[in-house]
């Protein structure tokens, strides 16, 4: 790989028609990036790709990822338990070994202008390329999804970065930001009360006094007869997979309920898993290919293989 190494993460807010998340796949990896990881979840009606590469690269990929969910996703018709705002959700990028955020940061900012100019699809930019503080924070971007972008962006104060002043009638609009590596953990509870899984989150989410670097929300999962506690890890040396876990666990127990099982959307560095081994995390068909490194120095991900 020539130049400095990065990541693309993006989320589409499609996890249930596998052609078009097939299609998303070949188009970036025609692009020039290589495919680490896809996954998709129907629930949540969203799907996380993994792609590596060169800036040039991930910006002719991150196009061509658009120019497929632009076409193909209509966010008037979408419904799913996870928070989005646009067809291309979230776009962060991520460093690799010696990349300096500020390389991320000027990938970040080159890529929105590009979308929007592109796409006439509005851009936030959050995180460490964001231009305004209250839009660091993705869940601040997002707060009343793509049903109240249209209200919220007549504020002023909620004029993108990027891109016309209104959503896009289909994609809504789209954050693209630079950060450092993310663990997107989830676990599920042996009850179908959602109220616990809500209350639960509250505990564990730093924003409500819970643990630090740690985004949560309560979800059900009808198809799996359960709920979830969905999170987001920002930083796991201050808060450990293991650590959330467990306080997720014992959080549970309080109102009377076990964990099932959890789960990692994505890949996750081989630093973050627990020196005890992933079974303390009760992980439900964890295999090798979830791990950051081995993907990296291993075969790139088939588009075939999404099921």
């Amino acid at each position: 790989m020539d130049g400095p190494p990065f990541l693309g993460v993006p989320n589409i807010s499609e996890g249930r028609r596998l052609e078009v998340l097939r299609a998303c796949a070949r188009a970036m990896t025609a692009a020039g990036v290589r495919l680490l990881d896809a996954s998709r979840d129907a629930v949540h009606h969203r799907a996380v790709f993994t792609v590596a590469g060169t800036a040039e690269a991930i910006h002719a990929a991150m196009l061509a990822l658009f120019a497929e969910a632009v076409a193909a996703i209509d966010l008037r018709t979408h419904k799913g338990v996870h928070p989005r705002i646009g067809a291309v959700d979230v776009v962060p990028i991520v460093p690799i070994g010696p990349t300096p955020m500020s390389a991320c940061v000027d990938l970040a900012r080159s890529l929105g202008a590009a979308v929007a100019d592109r796409f006439s699809v509005p851009v936030f930019l959050y995180e460490d390329a964001a231009l305004h503080l209250s839009r660091r924070r993705l869940e601040d971007v997002r707060r009343g999804q793509f049903e109240g972008l249209a209200a919220r962006m007549r504020d002023p104060a909620w004029a993108p970065d990027f891109g016309p002043a209104e959503p896009h009638p289909t994609a809504g609009a789209s954050a693209v930001g630079a950060r450092r590596p993310l663990i997107a953990f989830n676990v599920n509870l042996a009850t179908d009360r959602v109220e616990v899984a809500r209350r639960v989150a509250r505990a564990v989410r730093e924003r409500t006094g819970g643990l630090p670097s740690v985004k949560a929300l309560g979800v059900e999962l009808p198809d799996r007869g359960c709920v979830q506690v969905t999170m987001n890890l920002t930083n796991v040396e201050q808060t450990s997979l293991a650590t959330a876990f467990e306080r997720v666990r014992d959080e549970a127990a309080r109102h009377g309920v076990a964990v099932r099982g959890s789960e990692i959307i994505g890949l996750v560095p081989a630093s973050a898993l627990p020196p005890s081994g992933v079974a303390s995390l009760q992980l439900e068909a964890f295999t090798p290919e979830r791990v950051l490194e081995h993907r990296l120095n291993g075969a790139d991900f088939d588009p075939a293989l999404l099921t």
